[in-house]
């Protein structure tokens, strides 16, 4: 029989109504369990962990990330999966982390969580946690079906570090554009098996902690001032997520490529992802790209913005090249990019 924790850090699948002023506030795990009896049928044994003080996701931030990676590596050999309760707002972003964090994971980690309250008459939460736990724990030929980091939501399992949050009024929450959904469930639970990724070295999982967060994010729009770029770009950080548009493109006027370049050469990384949610960034395609590639910056061609800032911080935590950062940025470490 499989074994499954799972890990409750909070969000509203975890909320209830105040009777009295009708304010959403934080149940316990033992709550949720009373209003989701048939988990009682599913073919496994469930551990749970609640984190002390159960957090809205907007409070997330990479200590948090470093103590899920904990949980994750203590019980890794006590468990064939884990699902992490989580707010949906951030979700990404920790998905994303995590991915990076967890190198050689063999087993899955289904994130999910729900529009709507657990207690809720409508709500999208029992059915999200039910499959999150079938797919946690599915087997083939006794090896885990999904090991990756996973979200799950609305009947939908997407690649972590592919799926962004773009709904907040409807229960399907998120979408993945630039890559399949790896399983959906319907009358039956189906697997995109060429979808999904193996580890190189099942028996072997190393976890990364070290996430620097000195990211800045320049977004660019028609009319961005001089002194807008040069502070951001001056700003104490070690890299910046440039979201460019279209197929990677920015203005070719000098003083924005002299202060690109001044950025690269002081030790500075700067990756280019589209403000474009489908599609990729062609370095050179475009003489409105050309000079990006020429400055050094790097290609970050499809991966989402959750991706690029997670992947910024785990990359600046391995290595104080520049140069190598860059290398990694334009490579393909968990599947979170597609390089043409």
């Amino acid at each position: 029989m499989s074994q499954i924790l799972i890990i409750y850090t909070g969000g509203t699948i975890g909320m209830m109504s105040d009777p009295v002023t009708k304010v959403l506030k934080p149940i316990n795990f033992e709550q949720i369990m009373d209003n989701v009896p048939e988990l009682e049928k599913l073919n496994c044994r469930i551990k749970v962990h609640s984190f002390d003080e159960i957090i809205d996701s907007s409070n997330m931030n990479p200590e948090i990330w470093s103590e899920l990676a904990g949980l994750i590596q203590s019980n890794y050999h006590d468990n064939d999966g884990f699902v992490i309760l989580h707010g949906s707002d951030t979700m990404a972003y920790t998905a994303s982390a995590l991915s990076f964090m967890l190198e050689n994971l063999g087993k899955p980690i289904i994130f999910t969580g729900s529009q709507l309250p657990i207690s809720a008459i409508r709500t999208d939460a029992k059915e999200n946690l039910m499959t999150a736990i079938e797919i946690a724990k599915a087997k083939k030929n006794d090896r885990a079906r999904v090991p990756e980091v996973c979200i799950y939501f609305d009947y939908k399992l997407f690649r972590g570090n592919r799926a962004f949050k773009y709904n907040s009024s409807k229960f399907e929450a998120f979408r993945s554009p630039n890559y399949p959904i790896l399983a959906e469930s319907g009358v039956h639970l189906r697997f995109s098996v060429n979808d999904i990724r193996q580890p190189e070295d099942e028996s072997s999982l190393i976890v990364h902690n070290n996430l620097v967060s000195d990211v800045g994010v320049l977004k660019l729009y028609p009319g961005i001032s001089p002194k807008v770029v040069e502070n951001i770009l001056g700003a104490d950080v070690r890299g910046i997520v440039m979201e460019t548009f279209g197929a990677g493109n920015t203005t070719t006027d000098a003083w924005f490529i002299d202060l690109l370049k001044n950025a690269i050469d002081s030790g500075k990384v700067i990756l280019d992802i589209s403000q474009c949610k489908v599609g990729t960034v062609e370095l050179g395609r475009y003489e409105t790209s050309k000079h990006l590639k020429d400055a050094g910056v790097a290609n970050g061609y499809d991966m989402t913005f959750e991706s690029a800032v997670t992947k910024m911080m785990y990359l600046l935590g391995q290595s104080d090249d520049p140069l190598q950062v860059k290398e990694w940025l334009e490579t393909d470490l968990r599947g979170e990019i597609t390089v043409s």
